[in-house]
């Protein structure tokens, strides 16, 4: 079954770039018709979608995000990644990678998630 595992700094200086990567196993990145996201949950707040690349390579973000944010792939590896650029201690959250189901998404107009990693807090702090 398909496995999405976070990982990078648990830490980041204010005004720098966030970086995460996540790594799938027991399924592609490139295969039809899922796609992969990030989503975030800052403490004491609800959960925060921040972007998504498709099956295909396109990206698609949070209008609130999408200055910052930058979502890229490494297939022969079998992972993508997140760069929020300009953070602040607002930044600080949990930040979960999940795999979205196309189809459904379409349909509903909700993005629609069937996997997910376990997350890691990220604090944003001089």
């Amino acid at each position: 079954q398909v496995q999405l595992q976070e990982s990078g700094p648990g830490l980041v200086k204010p005004s720098q770039t966030l970086s995460l990567t996540c790594t799938v196993s027991g399924g592609s990145i490139t295969t039809s018709y899922y796609a992969w996201s990030w989503i975030r949950q800052p403490p004491g707040k609800g959960l925060e979608w921040m972007g998504v690349i498709a099956y295909d390579g396109s990206t698609y973000y949070s209008p609130s995000l999408k200055s910052r944010t930058s979502i890229s792939r490494d297939t022969s590896k079998n992972q993508f990644s997140l760069q929020l650029s300009s953070v602040t201690p607002e930044d600080t959250a949990v930040y979960y990678c999940a795999r979205v189901i196309v189809v459904v998404t379409t349909i509903t107009g909700t993005v629609a998630l069937d996997a997910w990693g376990q997350g890691t807090l990220v604090t944003v702090s001089s």
